[in-house]
């Protein structure tokens, strides 16, 4: 629920401000967590220092991920393994806690929580100096959204510095005008003098390829915020996503109460067991292949795909079989990374960066709150089910599927649309061309 204010700060402040705030909730989450025996020993146990503690580093986590999604857009032709790799570390952060725990239980409480997260103080201490010495002030945005900056009169020459080094910005946005108010140069023309025409050019080819593959990339670049939201792109994916968290996140909490009903409790402690190593590797293994998916094929194609994982995962999820029990299990690991990393390339690629913040924080914001339907599930399940988890997992299957194949359909017919749309405008462009030592334009 927090992605919300987060994206707002990221849209307004920019990543540097919203990455350096995430550190310092990491740093206060884990000083919180250190020292929280001693809180509760002074306090006599009416304070307890873990619960704001653990609150903390979810927040902090949730400023230093949206903070990072921009980046893949420093790198249009493999922007989708950039998004791979970063939702990839993200998920598979849970190896640290997990490797303490083992550590913990080794040493028979020897490596104390205290010891832990005073080391773990390194994390924050690298982010803060990674923002203020490497990392851009500023969120890369498309050609397209930098020239509607630029025709908005807005003062894009901080954002072109952060952007290409190279090409130092030594024009001020007002020579857009000219004494008397009327601009002067194009947007097209003062972006080649900002980034260089070879850079632009390249820029501008690469942002092309991506539109050719994707099929609705760029589709709501430069919309007004508004617009964005109240488009079928947004209301689709944010419907499909609360269904497809909630699922994720209900798995994940009743996985052995499940498979205790479906097999038998020692082997779903065995299967428990085996998730909780296989749920920071998928999120590794993932990497590559989502990473091919995204930069290779259509949105289409990538929506078509999770849409299918995940009635493969429900219809895994009400088999009594061990079979069953590990392949559902082998497949969630690399669907929930990939799912994740979807989304965020979906927001990417449909509506831009200049509004990215706000809009995947509004997303995971909905479906954050749509989340505490947990609860009721969780009732369903052990008081009118009587624990017998094939119900609850048959209808969200079914209810997501359906909302999965009313997206795919629209966003296959707008890709459709669009082809069509650039097909007629080339052919238009065409007829306007005038041959050498003709008279009248010729049709090609």
């Amino acid at each position: 629920m927090a992605a919300l204010p987060v994206g707002f700060i990221l849209d307004r402040l920019g990543p540097l401000i919203c990455a350096s705030i995430g550190s310092v909730f990491l740093t206060t989450g884990a000083l919180l967590m250190a020292f929280a025996g001693k809180i509760q020993g002074k306090w006599e146990g009416r304070v307890d220092g873990y619960i704001p503690g653990y609150l903390l580093l979810a927040l902090g986590g949730s400023f230093m991920f949206l903070s990072s999604l921009h980046l893949s857009n420093a790198f249009p032709r493999r922007s989708g393994l950039v998004l791979a790799c970063l939702t990839g570390a993200f998920d598979s952060s849970s190896v640290v806690f997990l490797g303490y725990r083992m550590l913990y239980q080794w040493t028979d409480g020897k490596a104390t929580v205290m010891r832990f997260f005073l080391g773990y103080l390194l994390v924050p201490a690298f982010i803060g100096l990674a923002q203020a010495g490497w990392m851009p002030g500023k969120v890369y945005k498309t050609v397209g959204e930098l020239a509607k900056e630029a025709e908005d009169g807005e003062d894009g020459d901080h954002v072109y510095e952060s952007q290409v080094g190279e090409n130092e910005a030594t024009e001020d946005t007002a020579l857009l005008q000219n004494e008397n108010g009327q601009r002067r140069p194009s947007a097209v023309t003062h972006l080649t003098n900002l980034l260089g025409p070879k850079h632009l050019d390249k820029q501008q080819h690469l942002e092309e390829r991506k539109n050719k593959i994707s099929g609705v990339w760029g589709v709501l670049h430069g919309v007004t915020l508004s617009k964005q939201i109240l488009s079928p792109f947004f209301f689709l994916i944010t419907i499909f996503t609360t269904i497809q968290m909630l699922r994720i996140n209900y798995f994940m909490a009743t996985i052995r109460p499940q498979y205790s009903h479906l097999l038998t409790p020692s082997l779903a402690v065995s299967l428990n067991t085996f998730f909780d190593i296989a749920l920071p590797l998928g999120g590794i293994l993932s990497i590559p292949l989502t990473g091919l998916i995204l930069d290779y094929t259509s949105t289409f194609f990538v929506l078509s795909t999770v849409l299918i994982l995940s009635s493969t995962i429900g219809i895994l999820g009400c088999l009594p079989f061990e079979f069953a029990a590990y392949a559902n299990i082998s497949l969630f690991v690399i669907y929930r990374p990939f799912y994740y990393t979807a989304v965020s390339d979906y927001v990417a690629k449909v509506f831009g960066f200049s509004n990215f913040g706000t809009v995947y924080g509004l997303l995971m914001c909905i479906s954050g709150i749509f989340n505490f339907a947990q609860s009721g599930l969780d009732r369903l399940l052990h008081r009118t089910y009587k624990g017998d988890p094939v119900p609850v997992n048959v209808g969200l299957t079914v209810v997501g599927a359906v909302v999965g194949i009313a997206l795919c359909g629209f966003v296959g017919w707008k890709a459709r649309s669009l082809e069509r749309e650039g097909l007629e405008r080339e052919a238009e462009e065409a007829r306007e061309v005038v041959m050498p030592g003709a008279e009248e334009p010729e049709r090609l």
